[in-house]
């Protein structure tokens, strides 16, 4: 009977499972087994594989044949190491402690990749979960940008249409201005002919009354003489009549 190691295949749909199964070659793919040798969950990262090392061992010691998948993960956890080593014991070249040991070691080594291999992982996701975050905060400092900026704008249209409305008031405001000059003009000049002919009249006044006292200085000087001139005239006439 050709005995093989396989995967059988359970979970869900898009969520698979595999059990590592011994089963006949011409049995079912998810037929009967022999005997079941472990787990293989693919769906994590990395893979999770739960394994009978000595049973696979066994089997394939007695001409079990691996399928390509089943043989990979054999070979991942150390099945066909361990199978080499025990060659190795039954031809005398070391003792089964000296092969035990150096499986051990090789495991450690592993076990070391296995978690080198999370931690690379882990500071990825991490990594992408900080670019993500930068990306995020960026994208969310272009929205602030974009609406200081249309906050400005508006700001300065209503700046510039208030500018343009007091320049249009002070336009209208000067043309009023220019309107009511003339009539302020012509008020301010018949006012100043006012002013000039009651100037002179004044002027004129005072010269006619200036006239006036200096008619009448010159008939009191008039006078004066006449009455100097008539009196020695009339003393001398009585001595002449004595």
């Amino acid at each position: 009977m050709s005995v093989k190691i396989r995967l059988q295949r359970h979970g869900k749909k898009g969520k698979p499972f595999f059990h590592i199964v011994v089963a006949d070659a011409r049995a079912k793919r998810d037929g009967k087994f022999i005997e079941k040798l472990g787990t293989y969950n693919p769906v994590t990262n990395p893979a999770i594989i739960e394994l009978n090392v000595d049973s696979a061992v066994k089997w394939l010691n007695n001409g079990a044949q691996p399928t390509d998948t089943a043989r990979a993960i054999l070979s991942y956890k150390g099945v066909l190491y361990k199978k080499h080593l025990l060659g190795g014991v039954a031809k005398g070249a070391f003792d089964e402690a000296e092969a035990e040991k150096r499986f051990n070691t090789w495991l450690e080594g592993k076990e070391q990749q296995v978690l080198g291999k999370k931690d690379g992982l882990k500071k990825a996701k991490e990594d992408a979960k900080k670019a993500a975050f930068e990306a995020e905060a960026k994208v969310n400092q272009a929205r602030l940008d974009a609406a200081a900026k249309i906050e400005a704008d508006a700001k300065a249209e209503a700046d510039a249409k208030l500018a343009e409305e007091k320049a249009a008031a002070d336009a209208k405001a000067a043309e009023e201005v220019a309107a009511n000059a003339p009539a302020e003009e012509t008020a301010t000049e018949e006012k100043s002919v006012v002013d000039t002919v009651a100037e002179a009249v004044g002027n004129a006044a005072a010269a006619v009354e200036g006239v006036v006292d200096a008619v009448k200085e010159t008939v009191a000087d008039v006078t004066e003489k006449i009455a100097d001139a008539v009196a020695p005239k009339t003393e001398g006439d009585d001595e002449a009549k004595a």
